[in-house]
This record gives structure tokens, sequence and C-alpha cells, in this order.
């Protein structure tokens, strides 16, 4: 795929989508730490259930902790892996609150240096908290781009780097949720939406299902 393609591509993308933002609910960049870190291998509707009302009783690091590790899972019980998110969480609160005066850090080495946040989650914090144009590869966004050809690759790391050379300079920063978006709603796992996605005779997938 040549880059006149992937510019016509995150073009139409984000006239499509015009405002790509995250679908978790936050207020605070800790309220979005905790969501993403909630959100692995779970969906933004259930994380958004559940915090609804975690959040107005416990949204800061210390309040958290005060709820301790087995308050918690009460509130996020319904999200799956809910025991091992619930102790992360509560060491990941213990660490900002010994290491950084309760403050979300803001590089990628310092966030992952917290319990449960590896480097998507890191990325997504750097992403839509922090307004950085780095590439967050979730399974949507790993799928969009090996199955249109916008940068494919073996693995996420793979796919993170070509995102990062390919995607044109001006939409690095939508990036992200441009494709979480189009991968979420468009191009979906099973049967993906060819003929109503508005790059489809861009995407170079060669097996493109239409309606009958």
């Amino acid at each position: 795929m040549n880059k006149d393609k992937r510019l016509e591509i995150f073009k139409r993308l984000a006239e499509a989508i015009p405002e790509p933002v995250t679908e978790l609910n936050y207020n605070s960049t800790f309220e979005l730490l905790i969501a993403v870190v909630l959100s692995a291998q779970a969906t933004d509707k259930g994380v958004n259930k559940a915090t609804a009302k975690l959040f107005p009783i416990a949204n800061t690091p210390q309040a958290i902790l005060d709820l301790g590790e087995e308050g918690l899972k009460t509130y996020i019980k319904t999200i799956g892996l809910f025991n091992s998110k619930a102790a992360n969480i509560i060491k990941l609160c213990r660490k900002l609150l010994d290491d950084f005066q309760e403050e979300v850090p803001q590089t990628r080495t310092e966030l992952e240096s917290l319990a449960g946040v590896g480097r998507k989650t890191a990325n997504v914090i750097l992403n839509t908290a922090f307004g950085q144009p780095v590439m967050a590869v979730d399974t949507h966004i790993f799928r969009v781009s090996n199955r249109t050809k916008i940068a494919p690759g073996k693995n996420v790391l793979e796919v993170e780097a070509k995102l990062d050379n390919n995607v044109p300079k001006e939409y690095k920063q939508d990036a992200h949720h441009l494709l979480i978006l189009h991968g979420r709603y468009t191009c979906i796992a099973r049967k993906p939406r060819c003929g109503s996605c508005v790059i489809e005779d861009l995407c170079e997938f060669k097996d493109k299902v239409y309606a009958t």
C-alpha cells in the first residue's frame, strides 16, 4: 500500500468519524487509567457499567486503597478477570501514592512500572490523556491494519512500528481511535461490513463481504 492511498484512507476515516475519542467514561486521568486497566479482555460498555458505580465512591488512589481489594471486587465483579484486576489496581494505587504523589506518570517506562499496565495500556494513556501521537494496538487495530494492509504485521509490535512509520503525520494523534472505532463498527471480526465501508475501494482485503 502506498503513501497516497494511506493518506486518503485516513482522510475518509476522519470525515466519517468526526469525534474519534474513547468510549470509556472518565473524568480524570486516574479514572481513565483504571478504566483502561479494567478494559483488558472486556467491553467498554461493561467497564462503564462498573465504573459508573465505582467512581462516585472511589476515584483517587487513596480512596480505592481505602476500599481494599475485597471492597473493590464488589464493584468490578461483573468484569472478566476481576480478581487479578483488583489485585493489580490495589498495587497500582499504592505505587502512585508511594512514588508519584498520586499523579499518573507521563512516560511509558513509568506507566509500565504500574501493576496491570503493559505497553498497550501505557500507549492508550499517553495518547488519550497526554496527547502523544502513539499507537496502542488492540485486537481491533491489529485486525484492521492487517486486513486493509495499512500496516500488516505478525504481532502487535510489528503493527505498531508500521503504523508509527506510515500513518500520515496530520492523522497520527487520532489514528488510534479512528482505527478502533472503524474496527468496532464496520470492519468487524467475523463479517466485515464492506458494503457500507467508506474505504472499501481503497482497502486491499481480498475476501470482501457484501450483503446479498
